[in-house]
């Protein structure tokens, strides 16, 4: 069929499009201000995108348009349409869809979808996920929020297994030594089906689907990473979004398995409104599956008992308990710990996740002191102060210099902003930009005292960064946005030649 995709450059979407694209689909597409990295990655592909949203675009005549939600009924101050196509499309009673509904009908139906839900972490897990399967030699289909680095694309329909189910079952189980383990995965075929790793999004589906994304994946193997409040512009409380993560549940079949963080209380409330699946819990001492060590080396216990381990390059507590949730995912699916373990241990983080952006000493400092740049994706009050912990045990007495931009609807909102000197607790000094903001983030950052500086426009926040510059620091830029290109702004500080 042609479909075109309102929307297209977001990172649903966009992996949408191409996965359409894949499976032999004319996909055609539209966005306001088409944008990098999604619009080189699509035109890459042949997909024709096209500026804006206007009504003239109903002469493509496609057999679905599939709506972002980005998309809405909203009018401008001159009382016109902000989306004219989506007006035409109604006016005309085309046909049209959500990217999720979709996504469900044409390519996740009759695949072992497991789908990985959570406040923070998903698209790391996701991809932690997608690549064990990979290792393993289960070709997974997959659609991630980001830029997995093991892959290079963010979307793929995947095949199957390309080693016998047998070899993928019995060989890694007969390595770590697990009889148990064999004989469990005997009765869960699933390394023969074709396995579908999707990063599943809590934020609602759109402008006519109020449901949460998620509630449409209808998985089979589901990861409950952990859960806070967030999108305050669609939630009225915690309890609003405990109540949608209980409709992912109750999707999952008996047979499936609910992989849930147990040190979670408001996922244990989730789990307690009614769990009709296999439950493995993991993260606390009591769980199914516990780690033993630091974040970047330590061992993986089932069950109080030693089955694995993993040594990699990834830091953090947050990571940690990442690659716990997805070695009991792989697991349900016929992957030992052993093998998931050894994946990890290959695993490459995503584009934007403490993405090192520039190394370089100083203009006229010694090369022996370099000034480090990283890129990461942290927004909310909890990722920034789980990533600033990761960054922290990584460059132990290390100065670190947060710079950062309450970009999201949440935080613009103001709703979190009394979080933030907690955030930040263990940085040395923070900078934030305060462009856009309903709310006095000088106020909020108060308790930091000479520690925090804001700036109205990406040019303060520069200056204000350069002129604390010293040898040696660990420059860490957090937004879910592009932040202005400060990271390339930044790094034209350095001496890079």
């Amino acid at each position: 069929m042609h479909i075109h995709i309102l929307g297209i450059c977001g990172t649903f979407m966009g992996g949408l499009a191409a996965l359409a694209r894949e499976a032999g689909h004319k996909v055609t597409g539209c966005d306001a201000g088409v944008y990098p990295p999604m619009s080189d990655q699509l035109r890459a592909l042949g997909i024709e995108l096209i500026e804006g949203f206007d009504a003239e675009q109903m002469a493509l005549q496609p057999d679905m348009f599939v709506i972002g939600n980005v998309v809405s009924r909203a009018r401008l101050a001159d009382g016109s349409p902000k989306f004219p196509l989506m007006e035409a499309i109604l006016d005309a009673g085309a046909p049209y869809t959500s990217g999720p509904q979709w996504l469900a009908e044409h390519v996740l139906q009759g695949r072992h979808v497991l789908a990985v839900a959570g406040t923070h972490g998903k698209t790391t897990t996701t991809s932690m996920l997608a690549w064990v399967l990979e290792y393993a030699g289960l070709q997974p289909g997959f659609l991630v929020g980001g830029v997995p680095l093991n892959f290079g694309v963010s979307a793929r329909l995947g095949g199957g297994p390309s080693v016998p189910s047998a070899q993928v079952k019995e060989e890694p189980a007969k390595r770590a030594g697990d009889t148990e383990q064999r004989a469990q995965t005997a009765h869960h075929p699933a390394s023969r089906a074709k396995l579908f790793v999707i990063e599943a999004d809590e934020y609602d589906t759109a402008f006519f689907d109020k449901r949460s994304k998620f509630v449409h994946y209808r998985p089979r193997t589901a990861i409950l990473n952990n859960l806070e409040f967030d999108h305050a512009d669609i939630f009225d409380d915690l309890a609003a979004i405990e109540r949608q993560f209980h409709h992912l549940v109750r999707t999952v079949p008996g047979t499936g398995r609910v992989v849930v963080n147990g040190l979670e209380e408001s996922l244990t409330r989730v789990l307690h409104q009614g769990c009709w699946s296999e439950q493995r819990s993991f993260g606390a001492a009591v769980s199914d599956f516990a780690a033993v060590g630091e974040p970047h080396d330590f061992a993986v216990h089932h069950h109080g008992r030693e089955v694995a381990r993993v040594q990699w390059s990834l830091g953090g507590v947050h990571n940690q308990l990442n690659a716990l949730a997805a070695i009991a995912a792989a697991e349900h699916v016929g992957v030992s710990p052993t093998v998931a373990a050894e994946a990890l241990g290959q695993f490459v983080n995503v584009k934007r996740r403490m993405e090192v952006r520039a190394q370089a000493p100083l203009a006229g400092q010694p090369a022996s002191a370099p000034v480090t740049i990283y890129d990461d994706f942290a927004h909310h009050p909890t990722a920034i102060r789980t990533t600033v912990n990761g960054l922290r045990r990584q460059v132990g007495k290390g100065r670190i210099l947060a710079v950062f931009e309450p970009r999201s609807n949440t935080m613009k909102l103001g709703a979190m902003k009394a979080q933030l000197p907690w955030s930040l607790e263990e940085a040395d000094l923070a900078f934030c930009h305060s462009g856009g903001l309903g709310w006095d983030a000088v106020e909020a950052l108060a308790p930091m005292g000479t520690r925090a500086q804001v700036g109205d426009s990406i040019d303060a926040v520069l200056a204000q960064v350069a002129a604390a510059l010293q040898p040696g620091d660990h420059v860490l830029c957090m937004s879910n946005g592009g932040f202005g290109g400060i990271h390339t702004k930044l790094a034209n500080l350095l001496q890079t030649s």
